[in-house]
């Protein structure tokens, strides 16, 4: 009977992940240039869930419908199951990232951590620095310099900041007062390998945030809000 029930149950899995690829091949015959990460069969009926880089689409086993931007509400508990999902899939393994190619801040105690992948020439990186990670206590900032294809400058000047004798110094100079360090910027840079890093975690927009937790944040949310997070457990 255990060996019956084991070839039954194997079968199952086999044909589950038939399905998966069939699928799978569907979509790229369709979509050749889709990034896709995973595909998950979800508890209601047909549905699937395939993720592609920082976003969940639905269809069935036939790609018969294609579900863009859509969400997954629990009609009970209102819990909004894409949301949920996609942050389990997006997290960062924090205690992973190459710290040594940041640059590091220590505010009081700095018991508290964070990075942020950050552009020069970001207007809403600035903010951020400006009204909130400057008005932090006890955490560790670790950033990341990520100059974007849309700011030319960015690169260059994010190097001349990396090849500063007080890295700290120059990043705060520059985001704060914009005060660049007078250099030429010809020391060796992890910058590439950041660009690289930012790409395989779907980062595409600056300022973004990684907590501790691995939970990603976009944007330059308020002081408040960062508090907030940094507060929980």
């Amino acid at each position: 009977m255990r060996i019956i029930l084991l070839v039954i149950l194997s079968a199952f899995t086999l044909v589950g992940h038939t399905n998966e690829d069939q699928l799978r091949e569907k979509i790229k015959k369709n979509y050749p240039d889709l990034i896709i990460k995973s595909i998950y069969k979800t508890e209601f009926n047909d549905l699937y869930e395939v993720f592609t880089q920082d976003q969940i689409i639905y269809t069935d086993v036939n790609f018969s419908f294609l579900i863009v931007e859509g969400r997954v509400v629990d009609p009970k508990s209102k819990i909004d199951l894409t949301g949920k999902r996609l942050e389990e899939l997006t997290r960062v393994n924090f205690s992973a990232l190459p710290f040594e190619k940041a640059i590091k801040s220590v505010k009081g105690t700095g018991e508290r951590k964070i990075a942020i992948f950050s552009d020069v020439d970001c207007p809403f990186c600035k903010k951020l620095e400006k009204e909130t990670l400057s008005k932090l206590d006890d955490v560790t900032i670790y950033t990341f310099l990520f100059p974007l294809e849309m700011h030319p400058e960015a690169e260059k000047r994010s190097k001349r900041i990396w090849c500063a004798s007080d890295k700290e110094k120059a990043w705060n100079d520059y985001m704060l007062n914009n005060k660049m360090v007078k250099n030429n910027g010809d020391c060796k840079t992890p910058i590439e390998d950041i660009l690289l890093l930012g790409r395989n975690l779907s980062i595409t927009s600056t300022p973004t945030i990684i907590l501790s937790s691995g939970k990603k944040i976009p944007g330059a949310i308020p002081l408040k809000e960062m508090r907030e997070y940094l507060a929980a457990p």
